[in-house]
């Protein structure tokens, strides 16, 4: 690069030139306060890491190979859920995920009936596809040999066909809390007896899945993810073993899973992160080194209800960080999938989002693109050092199903999920169009049935899947239920230039719970702003202005509005007026870095909701 002629007279920059710009900017402020991320795994990322000009690449998806586009198939009526099978085959897709109504990944619909498999797959070449199984409640085995008979009555040839069966009675258990057999005695044992029955019957690819979907979806972070992924497949090696299975051909019939989420460079770095890791376990094993074969799914956890057009946004990072990562196939969840049952054209979007990554922005002809870019290796590293040490520890503990079974893995997810949701509860980790820059009154877009209603788990052990907006969503939800569209008023002091900041801010944050909060033109005095109040038919004032103008009108006007009959609250941190305006009337502050879901749910309570 040091040889182009249009660079040459370009000054190279050293780490101590930015440097020095960053503290023109942060003005004394502390840089590892304000730029150094810490995240859920307690990884220390710098914004400038350097180069990594002696990095390997990263052994996955073949060089200039596209990876799988795998349509989702959830449909439960098997006419319709062919239709769409056709739909998706003839319009760009290049593989089929079944998902069935019990699966992890069903979200409320799915496949109800093994036996319809026939009519489902009634057109489908089998053989120009990749079909991947998706089951769940302790099923998968049933749906395996379901999808081999039929296979049994057409043409096929199944050592030729690419199929994913997806046994992973682990992820199961860990969805359930529970599970009708002991591992050790039980489900390890039917589960090597499935690997044999399959085998037995001519099928050459991967019969078993570590899949991390459902300890992402309970608030797994990515190094614990890993771990899930990493101890469930060791101890499917395992089983295997124990039935007298060759540790090689049980390698090989083993597919790893993970989500592809938000975090792009995150994402990149857990799926580049998840083949050293199992590299390692192949080596400590002495199996002969083969690259793992990879499947994404983008997060559940991360689709919204609110403004879910934001849901495309979100899904295309997710797509673009696990293609560049090297997934071999990859599901991408339709925008609408957290409202319903997707409809053709939010199927359409799902394909096209993948189909334009691949034909256009060409994503796939350069194998490991990241490799030596500092943040990617960065998170890597720390990604699989993380990870593999709390694999140590699962196995310490006896393993993956020990430690589902005990509760102790459900805690420490959960304790990580807690530290996410006071982030997401503080707008630390903000979630657009629903914790930030809400609309009010959107039209929700169709989908062909509404998301039922899903009930819990009983156990304790469970992991209980849940989206990280819902929180926010129940409170829309309660706003939109009052007899009256609550809102608030918002009293503006002084010009448009002195109020413009803090009312933009209020009406954000107000409406983020549903109270519509429209901003004023401004008022020329407080004897019109009350008035203004008076004739706007809520009880729920806030005032918005500068600190100054707090200082020499926030208390009159306070005032004058609670006798008008208003809870008067603050937009902004009082200061040393803390004092003087509650005394006139002010009872509540809305500050940047507070709880804003604490702070909506008592705003809640001030409309009547």
């Amino acid at each position: 690069m040091t040889d182009l002629p249009f660079a040459a007279d370009l000054k190279p920059a050293s780490r101590e030139d930015w440097l020095k710009l960053v503290d023109g900017v942060l003005k004394g402020a502390p840089y590892d306060k304000k730029l150094v991320t810490r995240t859920q795994d307690g990884l220390v990322l710098d914004p400038l890491p350097p180069r990594a000009p002696d990095a390997l690449t990263v052994a996955g998806r073949a060089a200039g190979a596209p990876w799988t586009i795998s349509a989702r198939v959830d449909q439960p009526d098997a006419g319709a859920a062919n239709a769409q099978a056709l739909d998706d085959l003839g319009n760009g897709a290049s593989g089929l995920t079944l998902v069935f109504a019990g699966s992890p990944h069903a979200h409320g619909f799915g496949l109800t009936d093994a036996d319809g498999l026939g009519a489902i797959l009634d057109g489908v070449m089998l053989d120009l596809i990749e079909t991947r199984l998706e089951s769940g409640g302790f099923q998968g085995r049933e749906h395996a040999l379901a999808f081999a008979d039929v296979i049994a009555t057409r043409d096929f040839d199944p050592a030729t066909l690419s199929v994913s069966f997806g046994l992973d009675p682990l992820s199961d258990m860990a969805r359930a809390g529970s599970s009708p057999l002991p591992w050790a005695d039980g489900l390890s044992k039917r589960l090597a007896e499935s690997f044999g029955i399959l085998r037995g019957r001519g099928f050459t690819s991967p019969i078993l899945r570590a899949d991390g979907a459902v300890h992402h979806a309970a608030g797994a972070s990515d190094a614990q993810e890993l771990a899930a992924v990493l101890a469930t497949g060791v101890a499917y090696l395992r089983a295997m073993e124990a039935a007298g299975l060759a540790l090689e051909d049980a390698a090989a019939g083993i597919e790893l899973a993970l989500t592809a989420d938000v975090n792009q460079i995150a994402t990149l770095a857990k799926f580049r992160a998840i083949r050293l890791l199992w590299g390692a376990v192949l080596r400590e094993a002495g199996i002969p080194a083969r690259p793992a074969t990879v499947h994404a799914t983008t997060a559940w956890r991360s689709l919204t209800r609110r403004d879910p057009y934001v849901n495309l946004l979100r899904s295309t990072v997710a797509a673009f960080a696990a293609g560049v990562g090297g997934a071999d196939s990859l599901t991408v969840l339709p925008f609408t999938q957290a409202l319903g049952l997707p409809d053709p054209f939010a199927r359409r979007l799902a394909r096209n989002t993948q189909l334009i990554l691949l034909e256009e922005a060409n994503l796939h002809r350069v194998a490991d693109p990241s490799a030596g870019a500092g943040a990617v290796e960065v998170q890597t590293d720390g990604l699989a050092a993380t990870a593999w040490e709390l694999f140590r520890t699962i196995e310490r503990k006896g393993g993956m199903a020990e430690v589902l079974g005990s509760g102790w893995w459900r805690s420490e997810i959960a304790e990580v999920a807690k530290r996410r949701a006071k982030d997401i509860a503080t707008r630390k980790e903000p979630l657009t169009g629903t914790s930030e820059f809400p609309l009010l009154g959107q039209e929700a877009p169709e989908v062909l049935a509404p998301a039922p209603v899903v009930e819990p788990a009983p156990s304790d052990t469970a992991l209980a899947p849940h989206r990280l907006a819902e929180p926010f969503e129940a409170l829309r939800d309660a706003a939109e239920a009052a007899p009256t569209p609550p809102k608030v008023f918002l009293a503006t002091l002084g010009p448009v230039a002195a109020f413009t900041a803090r009312a933009t801010y209020a009406k954000n944050f107000f409406e983020t719970g549903g109270l519509a909060a429209p901003v004023p033109e401004g008022f020329s005095s407080v004897a019109e702003m009350v008035a203004a109040f008076t004739a706007s038919g809520t009880a729920f004032a806030c005032l918005c202005g500068s600190d100054e103008l707090y200082g020499t009108d926030g208390a009159t006007a306070a005032a004058a509005l609670k006798t008008a009959g208003a809870t008067v609250w603050l937009a902004g941190r009082p200061g040393e007026l803390e004092a003087s305006l509650t005394e006139a009337g002010v009872s509540g502050f809305v500050i940047a870095g507070g709880d804003v879901l604490e702070t909506l749910r008592k705003a809640h309570t001030v409309v009547g909701i």
